[in-house]
């Protein structure tokens, strides 16, 4: 018997050792799941980070260049023996960077090989019979261009590039020069002179400086009659006395022929309107200069042609363009000053995709700016020679100049984001148009000479602005909602309420802004002045309501369970809404007379959007207070009884012993669950998306929207080219978003450590 005792203890302790043999492999077996499962999932957050994060490293390259050649040009009749006799007006390049042009006094368009040794292609010779042509004229780069005579006549032409594919695969560009009709604007030699045509009717317009002195304002104004006949009549317009004498140096008009720049030798600017052709009316004289004897050298425009770039004899580069403001009638201003050139500017360029520019001196160098940051970005240093001509290519990706010894110099540009540094993303920028620097972001326009605008602080401000305004409704409701339903309802009541409430964190947030954005934004706009008075008439319902249960006799008011007593206010609040519905209109008329849109606007200056910061704070408020309500409760609950049972011990109230006991000793909890709610607004996307306008402006407005930095992200990514501007920028955004919440998250955890050391020391 003892043997079998002993059998049957050995094969009972052996069995007990396989299972803690087996307990064992599966505490690790769980501990490497754990593990491995952690470390991928941080992994996986790393990985998305540095996907992220090169994606927007292109932003912030610098600029690079690169020189392709330096050679002399084969072409005998500009670089032979009649190069003292021909002068180079200026050149262009096609968008390939496989051919440029030259223009020449002889009336040559000459067409040769972008290449290590430029080879002569072909040459077209402007037909119009003249003496020699003393000026030119680029209206648009590599596009428009126009030559002006001893004779006083001006001959428009344009330059194009085609391109052909021979034997199936191979790519020849293909240049076309078309002439236009040449034009008889004065009697004498023109110096300098501008051309336009007009956008509307296609009617030339054109000022000239002749070798007399006179600056005079050639127009061509085109009217159809009933039977669809067209006339012509020509206004030409002596503006000379209103120059007082100075020489001219500059003359510009846009490209809407609607305005006339005039810089002179003594360091003034002068504009003209050209809106009545019949007398052009000077709007401004002002000194672009530095000082007196500081000429004006050059000037010339930037993309789409409203803002002007002017270049003194100091070498100093301003842009200018008009401002409003006050509702003062528009002026010509300095916006941007940008470094300065070593020598007296000379020659200009502008980008035919962006707001850069090349500027020139009278010593080879050559700069590349940035308008709109007013920075330079590259310099390409000189032979210590004027240039003929500098074009900047088409694409952007070269620069190509031509110098006085014929000498060709070729540059590959590497700049795909020029319009993107620190202050461009984050600062305030006077961008063209504008009365004053702002910060804007505005990813598109409506036409090619838009100019992008990429500050990311309205787009913060509008995050945190839905963020607080959000807290600012659920932190009380959910808190307090935590505070009675874990202190002061009977458990039987707490274990129906609180997963009700908690449910409401399960409902999707693009069904809650679909509802926002389509019921609720509509409704509290009808609705408006009765949820400004629902709190008061709620507040003062409560407290009646509060008078009248202590009257109560007990043997009535006993039959309820401890807390059930709050259910009464659901009714309370459903007659409070009532009669706050029934009181919206009078109120509306005897207070706002009769519309409190017109009266917010007359009074305060305040717009009411439809989808403002209200429909958003009620829309996210249903995403935000379950989560500080569910983590709230848990911490008040899990506050030991015998803190509560000792504080009512000492005769304290339960009201009491909530605030001065339990909260405190739950103020951990609660902080962390306040933060993770802040993290949660500060990330929400659908519900700014649709609940709001979507309108990236900085006001703290209650009846304004705002654009998030989450929801722009949702709306301008789908329509980002891959590997542009705006689609790294949108990755930058999305880096942002995340140190947002990292950090918030990361200090709620350090706070809330620091909590619950202090009140675990004061408990004890």
């Amino acid at each position: 018997m003892s043997s079998d005792r002993t059998d049957e203890l050995g094969i009972e302790e052996s069995s007990k050792q396989k299972q803690i043999r087996r307990r064992k492999l599966y505490d690790r077996l769980a501990r490497h799941v754990v593990f491995v499962g952690g470390a991928g999932i941080i992994l996986c957050i790393v990985a998305i980070l540095f996907f992220i994060g090169i994606e927007t490293v292109p932003l912030w390259k610098s600029p690079g260049k690169k020189l392709e050649s330096v050679s002399e040009m084969e072409d005998r009749l500009v670089s032979g023996t009649a190069a003292g006799q021909v002068r180079i007006f200026d050149i262009g390049v096609d968008e390939y960077r496989e051919q440029f042009f030259t223009v020449d006094s002889l009336g040559s368009v000459r067409f040769f090989t972008l290449e290590e040794k430029p080879k002569s292609l072909k040459t077209h010779t402007i037909s119009h019979k003249t003496a020699g042509y003393t000026s030119f004229y680029n209206a648009r780069d590599n596009t428009s261009y126009a030559l002006a005579d001893r004779e006083g006549y001006v001959k428009p032409f344009d330059v194009s590039f085609g391109v052909e594919f021979r034997e199936g695969t191979e790519r020849t560009v293909v240049s076309k020069v078309t002439e236009g009709e040449a034009l008889r604007v004065t009697q004498e030699p023109i110096e300098i002179f501008a051309y336009q045509n007009s956008p509307e009717t296609g009617a030339p317009v054109v000022a000239a400086y002749t070798a007399s002195g006179r600056l005079i304002i050639y127009l061509e104004v085109k009217e159809e009659g009933f039977l669809g006949e067209s006339e012509t009549e020509i206004f030409t317009t002596d503006l000379t006395a209103e120059l007082g004498g100075a020489a001219v140096t500059g003359v510009q008009i846009d490209s809407e022929t609607q305005n006339l720049y005039v810089s002179t030798k003594n360091g003034k600017l002068y504009h003209w309107s050209l809106s009545d052709p019949s007398s052009p009316e000077l709007k401004s004289t002002l000194g672009a200069t530095a000082g007196p004897g500081v000429a004006v050298t050059k000037i010339g425009f930037l993309l789409g042609q409203r803002s002007l770039i002017v270049g003194d004899s100091a070498g100093n580069v301003s842009v200018w363009f008009e401002t409003t403001g006050g509702g003062e009638e528009s002026k010509l201003t300095k916006v941007h000053v940008l470094p300065p050139l070593p020598g007296p500017v000379d020659k200009f360029s502008a980008s035919q995709r962006g707001r850069g520019f090349l500027a020139s001196d009278t010593s080879g160098n050559i700069f590349l700016y940035q308008a709109t940051s007013a920075t330079k970005q590259l310099d390409f240093p000189g032979r210590g020679k004027p240039y003929a001509g500098i074009s900047f290519s088409p694409k952007v990706d070269g620069v190509v100049a031509v110098d006085s010894d014929m000498a060709l110099s070729s540059y590959y540009l590497d700049n795909p984001h020029p319009e993107t540094n620190f202050r461009s993303l984050f600062g305030k920028i006077w961008y063209e148009g504008y009365d004053r620097p702002r910060y804007v972001w505005q990813s598109t326009g409506g036409t090619d000479e838009f100019e992008p605008k990429f500050s990311l602080t309205p787009l913060a401000y509008g995050t945190l602005k839905g963020a607080i305004y959000t807290m600012l409704l659920s932190i009380p409701l959910a808190v307090l909602a935590a505070i009675c339903v874990s202190q002061f309802l009977h458990p039987s009541i707490r274990n129906v309420v609180k997963p009700v409430i908690e449910v409401m964190a399960a409902l999707p947030s693009v069904v809650l802004g679909f509802l926002a954005g389509l019921w609720l934004a509509p409704l509290l706009e009808k609705v408006f002045v009765a949820i400004l008075v629902m709190p008061f008439i709620v507040i003062a319902l409560t407290l009646l309501v509060l008078f009248l249960w202590h009257r109560f006799p007990f043997s009535l008011s006993g039959r309820f369970r401890v807390g059930a007593e709050l259910f009464t206010l659901v009714g309370v609040i459903g007659i409070a809404a009532a009669l706050s519905l029934w009181l919206n209109s009078p109120l509306e008329s005897l207070v706002f007379a009769g519309d409190f849109r017109d009266w917010f606007f007359r009074m305060f200056d305040l717009r009411y959007d439809q989808r403002n910061m209200l429909v958003v704070g009620f829309a996210m408020g249903f995403t935000v207070i379950p989560i500080i309500f569910t983590i709230s409760e848990d911490a008040l609950s899990s506050v030991p009884r015998t803190l509560s049972a000792g504080s009512l011990a000492l005769g304290a109230n339960r009201w009491q012993t909530a605030t001065r006991i339990v909260l405190p000793s739950a103020s951990a909890g609660i902080f962390s669950a306040i933060m993770i709610g802040f993290g949660r607004a500060v990330g929400e996307t659908m519900i700014v998306l649709m609940a709001t306008g979507n309108t990236p402006v900085m006001d703290w407005s209650f009846f304004n929207g705002f654009r998030a930095l989450s929801a722009n992200i949702a709306v301008e990514l789908p329509e980002a080219p891959h590997g542009g501007t705006l689609y790294r920028v949108l990755f930058l955004t999305a880096i942002l978003l995340f140190a947002v919440t990292f950090l918030l998250n990361t200090l709620a955890e350090i706070l809330s450590q620091r909590l619950r050391r202090k009140y675990a020391q004061s408990d004890a």
